[in-house]
């Protein structure tokens, strides 16, 4: 449970640190995600989240 607390808090650096160093360009990215159709969003959103679990996969398997 302690590693899920962990990756839960590397997430939230990751995101601050997109915030705080390009402000502007994580405005025009959400403002560009406003007009995708859910369906592309949950697409992304889906190849985003097996990438991640084939990337937990392999690190922990190395």
């Amino acid at each position: 449970m302690s590693d899920l607390w962990a990756a839960l808090c590397l997430v939230a650096v990751l995101e601050g640190l997109l915030l705080f160093a390009a402000p502007g360009g994580w405005k025009r990215a959400a403002e560009q995600l406003q007009g995708l159709p859910d369906r592309h969003l949950r697409a992304v959103g889906g190849a985003v989240v097996i990438l991640g679990l084939l990337s937990l996969h392999f690190v922990r398997n190395l």
